[in-house]
């Protein structure tokens, strides 16, 4: 082999390294990707304007405002959920479920011969606690919730409306029926501290600077 051929090649192996070389540099300038300042991704979110108004809480309405306008009859077709595992007559037996003939009023965990639950007899405390209409549509809301440990497994009724429904139907299960609680009691209740409080309408208020007036003497 003479040196012209083998300066050939040399020039053609320079020459193609020369364009693979090329190449790669084009590559990296046209696909380059910087590394971020920072890794992972930013997520941006709306955040609420300072000093903004919270959305208020909704408020619960007393049961006794509720049983005011509530419909037996309707409780009555709504009662025919529970009564799978309640019965509701006098003397009934009991299911799943204690009987549910005069309920309210009565003490908690006391019906006899019904084996409750532990929540449901540490919730009564001996019998001390009752089914007062408040404890009974709370009871209904949530049962898990309202007594820890108790083994009903219902889940509850959420519309405040069938809860005064139901309730008002089991008040007539019953031969002498518990007298409704008076609607707005408990907020006329606290208002008259606040009102006694207040002096009366057109009441003079001694002068400032002046001693109050002496009380007269008593006649002899």
């Amino acid at each position: 082999m003479d040196s012209n051929e083998v300066n050939k090649l040399l020039g053609g192996f320079l020459g193609t390294c020369f364009i693979v070389f090329s190449i790669g540099l084009v590559s990296d300038a046209l696909f380059a990707s910087p590394a971020p300042e920072k890794p992972g991704f930013a997520i941006e979110a709306q955040e609420p304007t300072e000093g903004g108004a919270a959305a208020p809480a909704a408020t619960e309405k007393p049961i006794a405002d509720l049983l005011a306008t509530a419909n037996a009859e309707a409780g009555a077709a709504i009662f025919k959920k529970c009564q799978a595992c309640h019965s509701g007559e006098k003397g009934g037996p009991n299911k799943v479920g204690p009987d549910l003939w005069d309920i309210v009023d009565r003490p908690v965990a006391e019906h006899q011969g019904f084996a409750y639950s532990s929540g449901m007899k540490d919730f009564s405390k001996g019998g001390q606690e009752h089914w007062t209409y408040d404890n009974l549509n709370h009871f209904i809301t949530s049962p898990k919730k309202f007594v820890k440990g108790t083994a009903m497994g219902f889940a509850g009724l959420p519309k405040e409306e069938d809860r005064a429904n139901v309730i008002a139907y089991l008040r007539t299960l019953s031969d002498n029926p518990k007298p409704l609680p008076q609607p707005g009691a408990a907020a006329d209740a606290s208002a008259k501290p606040a009102e006694a409080a207040k002096p009366a309408d057109g009441a003079a208020k001694p002068a400032e600077g002046t001693a109050p007036a002496k009380p007269a003497a008593p006649a002899q």
